[in-house]
């Protein structure tokens, strides 16, 4: 009887097991990171800004042949960071996206944190089909997970009748330095009472743009170790920030409003950005025919150019059920579509990076607004020039600490202390 016993003991066991496998199986949320699960009937996609990244995403549906059921999810850039950070980190990807959009300077904290939530799309992409300054942030161990979308090329906007009362031309603001930008600026003021640029002094954007023409950034290349202290050409950024407030033709903002209101008022000559400000300053229609765009200034150093990045993002897909149709939709849109890149133009002024869209006739078009220039296609040949650097994973907490130090750096502090005890706190910090 015991054998019998232990026979049926044994047996027992074994349905439990087989119907407790059967139970999980059941109960999965088809969301895991591995390759298992049913392939969704929709997939879904995070981004931000419903004028310009939602609006591509549209565009993208538009001009999509395969079968595809897309829903796209609103969410505020810090939403979706935080809500990533929360996913990810609990191990789980349930209630996440197929497709999430990710800012270029945050993307390795998430790849580098979270590689196995990523899905690879080398296979549904050429990644040299794409400008080379955007593939080292959206990369990990030789594979690529984002697909490059927009360019955050910079341009010096400027006042053609502010710059022209002064004595200058078009001419006289290519490819200069960041000195002479600022000799031409206190010359404006002279001349004409109206202050050169707008700038928030707790955000350091237009120091990234100036290390960045040079190929250099917070971290050294290897994204890692922490370069503050003998990086030259942040030590010129600094000073040229400061020659800038020094000179008394700074018109100070605190928020993207007194921003944007500063040249829509005509408070200032000069908007040196990224080229998502153009439909900003296009808002204005008083002021069409005023405005033209030169390359952005340079560092004053051996190896800088006149070309820079500030901002952009990029689509990545995330390793769960529907990532190879979710792979398959970007690839075919974002990843090798130039007719979609000229309706992505005209019909939504998004410039991505695209690198043959360029030859598409929307990028020849000339912009009434900016004086007839070429502005696209101008964009383009800068975006080809932009520095590769290699963002790292802490671009915004290395930014926080040198903040302070810039604040202290302009009331006296010397600027060799400024960065030596900057790079001591980001050690201590991210260690």
């Amino acid at each position: 009887m015991s054998k019998v016993f232990q026979f049926k003991k044994s047996w027992i066991l074994l349905i439990s097991i087989v119907a407790l496998l059967a139970l999980a199986a059941c109960s999965s949320d088809g969301s895991s990171s591995g390759s298992g699960g049913e392939e969704p009937d929709k997939i879904t996609a995070w981004a931000w800004d419903p004028n310009f990244n939602i609006a591509a995403l549209n565009q993208a549906k538009k001009a999509y042949d395969g079968d595809l059921n897309l829903e796209i999810i609103e969410n505020a850039q810090d939403d979706i960071v935080q809500k990533l950070n929360t996913g990810l980190s609990s191990g789980t990807m349930k209630g996440m996206p197929n497709i999430v959009l990710i800012e270029d300077q945050r993307a390795q904290s998430f790849l580098q944190s979270y590689p196995d939530a990523f899905y690879p799309i080398d296979d549904y992409i050429n990644p040299d089909d794409f400008a080379k300054y955007k593939l080292a942030p959206t990369s990990l161990d030789g594979k690529q997970y984002g697909l490059p979308f927009d360019t955050g090329v910079t341009g010096l906007f400027f006042r053609t009748d502010y710059l022209k009362e002064a004595g200058y031309t078009k001419e006289d603001l290519t490819n200069i330095t960041w000195q002479k930008y600022i000799e031409i600026g206190k010359d404006v003021k002279k001349k004409t009472g109206k202050d050169m640029i707008s700038l928030d002094p707790n955000d350091l954007g237009l120091i990234r743009v100036m290390i960045q023409s040079a190929g250099s950034w917070y971290v050294e290349e290897d994204g890692k170790t922490v370069n503050l202290v003998d990086n030259e050409p942040l030590k010129m950024a600094f000073k040229n920030y400061k020659a800038m407030m020094e000179a008394d033709f700074v018109k100070p903002n605190s928020d993207w409003s007194q921003f944007i209101a500063s040249f829509n008022s005509g408070d200032v000559a000069t908007v040196p950005s990224g080229n998502w400000i153009g439909p900003s300053i296009e808002a204005e229609d008083s002021q069409a025919g005023k405005w033209e765009v030169a390359p952005i200034p340079k560092l004053d150093m051996e190896g800088a150019v006149n070309a820079s990045n500030q901002g952009g993002s990029s689509f990545y897909v995330l390793n769960i059920p529907g990532k190879e149709k979710a792979a398959k939709f970007l690839g075919e849109t974002f990843g090798g579509n130039k007719d979609f890149y000229q309706d992505l133009v005209t019909e939504v002024g998004a410039l991505g990076t695209y690198k043959p869209a360029a030859d598409g006739e929307a990028y020849q078009s000339k912009n009434d607004f900016f004086n007839d220039q070429q502005l696209i296609a101008d964009f383009s040949k800068w975006t080809e020039e932009i520095p590769s650097v290699n963002y790292g994973m802490h671009t915004y907490a290395i930014e926080d600490i040198l903040a302070a130090e810039m604040q202290n750096y302009l009331k006296g502090k010397k600027l060799e202390d400024a960065l030596t005890d900057a790079q001591a706190q980001a050690e201590a910090q991210l260690k």
